[in-house]
C-alpha cells in the first residue's frame, strides 16, 4: 500500500486532503499543531514530531500556513508593516516548511520516485503582483517558492526521480480565507484537495521545484 504524510492535517485543506489521499488507497499519517503539538518553528518540536515516523512515504504534503499574526489583519501598505507581525508570518509560512523540508529526507521512499508537495500562495508570485499590499504574507510565500526550489535540487540528488513543488490551491472555503475570498472565486476544501493531488501525482520529475496551481498550470516567480 503506498504511504502519504500531512504536514498541518488538521487544516481546512490539511482535513481534505488527509481525506482525499485515504479514498485513494493511501495509508495516511498527519501531523499539526492541534492534534499533535507540532510547532513548525521550533526545530526541536519538528525534529521530536518527524523522529517518531517510520516512513518511507510516496507522497507528502506540507499544508501549513498562517495570513496574519496574532489576529492581524494583512497590511494594505507598507507603512502598516510591524517586525513583529512580519517575523511571525515568516516562521511559520518560510522557516516552518525549511524546517520540515530539512528532515524529510530520511523518511521519503527511496527507490519509488516520492512527490512533495508545499501548499503556498499565487500572491507569493513576484511577477504576478500587480496590486501590491499583504506585504508580509506575499514576501513570506516567495520566500518559500525559492526553498522548495533547493529543496527540489537536494532532493533529485537523493531520491532519483523525485518531485518537490510549491502548490497554489486556490482560493479554498476555509476559516483561514473567510474574511478575505471578496469576489474571488471559491472552491469546496475538498475539491480544492483532489485537483491537488491530481497536479502532484501528474507531474514528472522534469517539473521538479517549479510551482503550480491547482489546474496544473504553472505560475510565474
Amino acid at each position: 500500500m503506498k504511504r502519504a504524510l500531512c504536514i498541518g492535517a488538521s487544516g481546512g485543506i490539511g482535513q481534505a486532503l488527509v481525506t482525499e489521499l485515504r479514498q485513494r488507497g493511501f495509508e495516511v499519517d498527519g501531523l499539526s499543531r492541534k492534534a499533535d503539538g507540532l510547532d513548525i518553528t521550533d526545530p526541536v518540536s519538528v525534529e521530536a514530531m518527524l523522529s517518531k515516523l517510520s516512513g518511507p512515504y510516496d507522497v507528502v504534503f506540507v499544508a501549513t500556513g498562517v495570513l496574519a499574526s496574532n489576529g492581524a489583519r494583512p497590511e494594505k501598505a507598507l507603512s502598516a508593516i510591524t517586525e513583529e507581525q512580519m517575523a511571525e508570518v515568516f516562521a511559520v509560512n518560510a522557516i516552518g516548511p525549511a524546517l520540515i523540508l530539512g528532515r524529510l529526507g530520511r523518511l521519503l521512499r527511496k527507490d519509488g520516485a516520492p512527490r512533495i508537495g508545499v501548499l503556498s500562495a499565487r500572491v507569493g508570485s513576484i511577477g504576478d503582483n500587480r496590486i501590491g499590499g499583504w506585504h508580509s504574507y506575499r514576501a513570506s510565500k516567495a520566500a518559500v517558492n525559492q526553498i522548495v526550489r533547493g529543496a527540489a535540487v537536494e532532493f533529485a540528488r537523493t531520491h532519483k526521480g523525485s518531485v518537490c513543488v510549491a502548490l497554489h490551491p486556490g482560493t479554498v472555503e476555509t476559516p483561514f480565507t473567510a474574511n478575505y475570498a471578496g469576489r474571488h472565486k471559491t472552491m469546496p476544501a475538498s475539491e480544492a484537495a483532489s485537483a491537488l493531488v491530481d497536479v502532484l501525482l501528474a507531474l514528472s520529475p522534469e517539473q521538479s521545484g517549479g510551482f503550480f496551481d491547482y489546474a496544473g498550470k504553472e505560475v510565474p516567480w
